[in-house]
């Protein structure tokens, strides 16, 4: 199946089209010729494995992939790059970089634009710090001045961007954690003293969360309380200023792609009710390029930022989405995440949602820390020893709907997935008295061993290393799978998981249903056998896997009684029927 591509500008004629083989992150290259819409016969091509890769020019590619025993890092992506010329074998290629096993990656980064072509190389030295190297034409590379728990976004013009994670001094000037800031590479490769430059430092409420630069403008997508505002930022006179676009209220924006030889800016829009739009802005007059159909009436919705008060006191956000007038209590499903500094921000609604609501429901979207709804600082908060704080936000949001009448303890669902779905497995063993149903999608569950299965390595600085007796003293406090236990109040907890998930391993979840088989508790599952991380595969699968889950809240929620799973262990393994 498709996963992506990556084409080489100016032109965009040569792309590199990854393939994945049942959604898994693990992919083979072949290039493409997008003038004759077929792949290249003698092109450049690379077998399945997890990579990372980039053009340099017409002819050669910066290449991270699986070169054999050794070549990997603990994490199982690649630490060394080569650069490899066309026509030639790949085992003639020429390392010019080499990480260590230890690290989480090694990842090139080429930007070709008209003022030359700028090549980095990171180093992931954890999930959320990286070295970066400037690399000149000889090969030989510069360190970036930046701190390496700085947040390479990417270069415009000639000068790289940043988002800084913490306050940073450099030269004596401290420039503000969650701020952009610049500094040119061609002065950096001439040997010349850096100067850094403060793009722009966002307010209180506000968060950086994505940048695309254009001819003359730098686009920035800020959070402002969990809602987008798109900004124009120019250099001008040393300094840079900001003009708001006004691209829509309420609403959250994502940045699709920007002219290089005009101030073209193209993103998507969209809210709760409102279908995404594609909108044009930045050389001429903002308007809109295409627009999904509705495929339900907005007007018989309304939608709500709430906050909630958590355990230390932080005020937590939360949108609510329900009928006009309904009265409550309603079943409600929420949805959560919080972590990897992820926002949730508001997207239309998908078609288990809004037949939920159609059919008298409200659907919320749980605004946590650990994500990155209002920056550094919010993901910060709830990360390895802190990370019950995700947990206690969640408890205080699922309370507050308790408080406030809008549903009941025995209508009230939670859906999580991923890390998520870790979420969801510790509400189900730390306050299983708060839910009627709980969906735990491609979950993390034990907590003891994830480090040692597929891609969990890479995630120590997010949760902590098991290994560690002290980062294990914390981890076990929460770690779902350790505390599962006899006797408990757990509602019938609907796992699903893929087969082909090379991100994080299915034995998750099979360990969660083995465990609480043993100990007597009837639940549901289900194991796609394709789908990788995602789950799915394909849109038939999408629908199959959504139909489950809304069944599953219908039969758990809506029922006089909650419907029981057939037998214990109500296992379901299979593609979509």
């Amino acid at each position: 199946m498709w996963r992506t591509a990556g084409c080489l500008k100016p032109d965009y004629v040569r792309c590199l089209v990854a393939i994945s083989n049942g959604g898994k992150d693990a992919v083979e290259v072949r290039e493409f010729d997008t003038s004759t819409g077929q792949f290249v016969a003698d092109g450049f091509r690379l077998p399945e494995a997890k990579m990372r890769i980039d053009w340099l020019d017409r002819d050669t590619l910066i290449v991270g992939t699986d070169y054999g025993q050794g070549s990997l890092t603990n994490s199982g992506y690649p630490r060394i790059l080569k650069l490899w010329k066309r026509g030639t074998p790949l085992a003639s290629a020429r390392t010019v970089y080499e990480g260590k096993v230890e690290d989480v990656w090694a990842a090139p980064d080429v930007t070709i634009n008209e003022k030359g072509t700028y090549p980095i190389i990171m180093r992931g030295v954890d999930f959320f710090t990286a070295e970066l190297y400037h690399m000149k034409k000889d090969g030989s590379l510069v360190r970036s001045p930046l701190p390496i728990d700085a947040d390479f976004r990417q270069v415009f013009g000639s000068k790289a961007i940043a988002l800084l994670r913490n306050n940073w001094t450099h030269n004596g000037v401290t420039y503000a954690q969650g701020s952009l800031v610049a500094y040119d590479i061609d002065a950096l490769l001439d040997g010349k003293p850096v100067q850094v430059e403060q793009v722009f430092a966002p307010k209180e409420g506000q968060a950086i969360s994505e940048i695309k630069g254009a001819k003359d403008a730098l686009y920035v997508n800020v959070l402002d309380n969990v809602r987008s505002r798109l900004l124009a930022l120019r250099p001008k006179d040393g300094a840079w200023a900001a003009t708001d676009m006004e691209a829509g209220k309420d609403m959250a924006i994502k940045l699709v792609s920007a002219g290089s030889k005009s101030d073209l800016i193209l993103f998507q829009r969209e809210g709760y009710t409102t279908p995404s739009e594609l909108v044009a802005a930045g050389d001429g007059p903002m308007k809109v390029a295409y627009a999904l159909p509705a495929r339900f009436d907005p007007s018989r919705f309304t939608v709500e930022q709430l906050f909630a008060t958590s355990k230390d006191g932080t005020r937590v956000p939360y949108t609510v989405v329900k009928p006009k007038d309904a009265k409550g209590p309603l079943p409600t499903w929420m949805f959560a995440y919080g972590g990897f500094e992820i926002p949730l921000v508001p997207t239309y609604v998908v078609p288990e949602y809004q037949f939920w609501l159609e059919e008298g429901g409200a659907y919320v979207v749980a605004n946590l820390r650990g994500g990155g709804e209002y920056g550094p600082t919010w993901h910060q908060a709830a990360l390895r020893e802190n990370r019950q704080r995700a947990y206690e936000d969640l408890f205080a949001v699922s309370e507050d709907l308790l408080r406030r009448g809008i549903t009941t303890t025995r209508q009230f669902g939670l859906y999580g997935r991923s890390n998520g779905g870790l979420l969801t497995s510790v509400a189900l063993t730390q306050r299983p008295d708060l839910f009627g149903a709980i969906i735990s999608g491609v979950p993390l569950a034990d907590m003891k061993r994830y480090h040692k299965l597929l891609a969990g390595a890479s995630w120590m600085a997010e949760y902590g290393d098991p290994d560690n007796p002290a980062d294990w003293a914390f981890i076990s406090k929460y770690s779902p799978y350790q505390n599962l236990k006899a006797g408990q109040p757990y509602p019938q907890i609907f796992y699903y998981t893929s087969t082909k998930d090379d991100r994080v391993h299915p034995g998750h979840a099979r360990k969660m249903a083995a465990k609480l088989e043993e100990l007597g508790y009837p639940y549901f599952y289900y194991e796609n056998t394709q789908g990788g991380h995602a789950g799915v595969a394909n849109l038939k699968e999408t629908a199959y896997r959504s139909a489950l889950m809304l069944v599953y809240m219908n039969s758990q929620l809506k029922a006089e009684t909650p419907v029981a799973a057939p037998r214990i262990g109500n296992t379901a393994v299979g593609a979509a029927r």
